[in-house]
């Protein structure tokens, strides 16, 4: 008997004991509960339409002669082919469409307000500027890598297409019936062949909205009429 009444009693003294056990146990549960997810700035399968200002270079140094060199000597200097000038302001959009966010297609098209110049042959030699409106449309492909739980994705792209109105100012040289020769510079509208390739980045104001920065080079058909475009806009998601 008085081994059950002992027994009995060690029995309620260890209750509370392991009752505290318990407790804190479940305290130590909840202090190692998951975090909740960071949020994703970028989605999968996800429509890209951007809206931009740009600023275009040659890749030719323009360094022209005067009318008179022109004509008299048949000098032409170094100047772009395409463009006409040493630079070029214009704008453009493009849309784009993502999968798995990583890798994107999607159509370009921009216009650029090019100059170019007219040498004409005459009693008084002259040169005449030649404002054109230059444009072009490429299909692209973007490779994209979204930092985890940032707002920020570099990306790379490279495309192809067509460009349209550049003033081809085309160096003519004349050889005179009694000897010597004359030069002018005429202006040739035409189209070409582009290839284009570039690097950027995107900065995420909202999972809709982003800012893209990006710089891309222009590979046009022909001699002397190659041109960078350095472009800064803003970017819709859907």
């Amino acid at each position: 008997m008085k081994k059950l009444v002992l027994s009995l009693l060690a029995m309620g003294a260890l209750a509370p004991a392991y009752a505290g056990t318990e407790s804190y146990s479940g305290k130590e549960m909840k202090q190692v509960a998951p975090a909740p997810p960071c949020p994703e700035w970028f989605a999968d399968n996800e429509w890209n339409v951007s809206i931009w200002g740009t600023y275009a270079f040659t890749g030719t140094e323009s360094d022209r002669t005067n009318a008179e060199q022109t004509e008299d000597d048949a000098v032409f200097g170094t100047y772009d082919r395409f463009l006409g000038g040493d630079h070029a302001w214009g704008g453009g959009l493009d849309a784009k469409y993502f999968f798995r966010r990583y890798f994107g297609v999607g159509v370009e098209g921009f216009g650029l307000a090019g100059r170019g110049s007219h040498i004409t042959t005459s009693e008084e030699e002259h040169a005449d500027s030649n404002d054109h409106a230059v444009g072009g449309v490429l299909g692209t492909i973007t490779l994209r890598y979204p930092i985890h739980c940032s707002r920020f994705a570099p990306y790379v792209w490279a495309g192809g297409g067509g460009v349209f109105g550049g003033s081809n100012d085309k160096p003519d040289v004349v050889h005179l019936p009694l000897g010597g020769h004359i030069g002018s510079v005429t202006n040739e509208d035409e189209s070409r062949g582009v290839g284009q390739f570039g690097a950027g980045l995107e900065v995420r104001i909202t999972p809709h909205i982003g800012w893209i920065a990006d710089f891309s080079w222009n590979v046009v058909d022909g001699p002397n009429n190659n041109f960078g475009m350095a472009r800064t806009g803003v970017n819709f998601a859907f």
